[in-house]
């Protein structure tokens, strides 16, 4: 039996799910692969803090450049999370001649390419499956097994905080504050939950599918990205009188040489499968010229299900080291395509209006639209009200437009003296 040492930097939920993965499933790993993967030390700052699991303390140190110069160790698990210092490790365990596995989205987002052109050039390993749908082997699956496909689209749910709170909001019609703070007492959401509730976390992990599917580099910061937390109990009941469910979308097409993309809160036909993904699993569909419609589907985070990928990409490293191919791996994020990236694109998209109650309003309104180039697919009017000072919603679905026409249109309405606000413009996924 073959031994690879590794170290990991970090022990929180990731990092002790993946310490607890390696004890529960050590004797399964050693009789598929023939391999022990011993952890030999793991950065942990605060060794007297309970971590729920039993580790030999001699094994934890203090600097993480114990792990990354320590010649014995093979393999660096980088799993602190964050942009710095997580790139500066993982950047100089690659110049050292370590394989590297992370879970970080935030850094292989923004310096993916560095890393990933480090890795080939010294001859070693950057895995990082765990990085977007957390135990969904989504990544394994598109650069193995699916690679025969030329893929056109990608719609995910790829974010367990915000779908545990549209679920909630959806099946108790209950307010996107007091959800927020039951997530919150349940551990489904971070005390500050600005990174998932903002998309940002989404806006990440389809930085990173982009350079998987479409070989395109589009950082975070380019992409089109809208949180959750306009979403509101009216919408939510509008969009089930429409036939369709609000989920946080992480979206992108392949259309006419042009790759288009956003995160943004969408309205989904009930029909569709990522409809009825609820809770905090995730769920990632793609459609391809020969697997057609494919859809991955898991617990997209939690200590087990994401130290369960990185287990994984820390198995094929392993196995890699023994056939003595690791220096030969196949780089995994590509920047290849000549594919131009276009933002947005044309969607069809729900708004909703709060006008006075009076005749002529929706001809106005259908006139206006009509000059942007925008038609209606279909429209919600409130029963007339008692008061004829109080203002009546209009709702409606809208053809595909591009978003800019389409914030044109609401900025000339907005300024109608009968249309007292534009409360919601969400995307629709047809």
């Amino acid at each position: 039996m073959k031994t690879v040492k590794a170290g990991i930097l970090g022990i929180g939920n990731v990092g002790t799910g993946t310490y607890r993965t390696l004890q529960l499933n050590r004797d399964k790993i050693i009789e598929s692969t023939g391999m022990d993967i011993e952890v030999t030390k793991i950065l942990n700052r605060h060794p007297d803090r309970d971590r729920g699991i039993t580790i030999d303390k001699n094994i934890y140190v203090q600097d993480a450049y114990d792990i990354i110069n320590d010649p014995e160790i093979d393999i660096v698990v980088e799993l602190i999370g964050g942009i710095e210092p997580a790139t500066t490790f993982m950047a100089d365990a690659i110049k050292n001649g370590k394989h590297v596995v992370t879970a970080n989205k935030a850094a292989l987002a923004e310096h993916g390419k560095m890393l990933q052109k480090l890795a080939t050039q010294n001859g070693v390993m950057l895995r990082f499956e765990a990085s977007v749908g957390g135990g969904i082997p989504i990544i394994n699956a598109l650069t193995s097994a699916l690679l025969s496909n030329d893929f056109t689209e990608i719609l995910g749910i790829v974010n367990g905080t915000t779908n545990y709170i549209l679920t909630k909001m959806t099946e108790d019609g209950a307010d996107y504050e007091a959800v927020l703070k039951e997530a919150q007492a349940k551990g489904f959401a971070e005390a500050d939950p600005t990174g998932d509730v903002e998309g940002n976390d989404v806006a990440n992990k389809l930085s990173i599918l982009l350079s998987l599917v479409f070989g395109v580099e589009v950082p975070p910061s380019r992409i089109p990205t809208q949180g959750i937390t306009a979403i509101n109990k009216t919408d939510i009941a509008y969009a089930n009188k429409f036939g369709c469910t609000i989920k946080l979308l992480a979206a992108a097409k392949k259309v006419d040489g042009k790759v288009e993309c956003d995160v943004q809160p969408t309205l989904i036909p009930e029909e569709h499968p990522l409809a009825s993904v609820n809770n905090e699993f995730n769920a990632i569909f793609l459609h391809g010229n020969a697997v057609d419609d494919i859809m991955f589907y898991g617990k997209g985070a939690g200590p087990l299900p994401t130290g369960s990928a990185v287990v994984g990409d820390m198995i094929a490293i392993a196995v890699a080291i023994d056939k003595q191919s690791a220096f030969d791996s196949k780089p995994l994020l590509r920047y290849d395509s000549d594919l131009e990236y276009m933002g947005e694109g044309k969607n069809q998209y729900y708004v909703r209006l709060s006008v006075d109650d009076m005749p002529g309003i929706l001809g106005n309104i259908s006139s206006t639209l009509g000059r942007y180039g925008i038609g209606i697919e279909s429209m919600m009017q409130s029963t007339h009200s008692k008061n004829a000072d109080e203002t009546v919603p209009l709702v409606f679905i809208f053809y595909e437009t591009n978003r800019e026409v389409l914030d044109e249109a609401m900025e000339e309405l907005k300024n109608r003296s009968f249309v007292k606000s534009v409360d919601s413009v969400i995307r629709v996924e047809k």
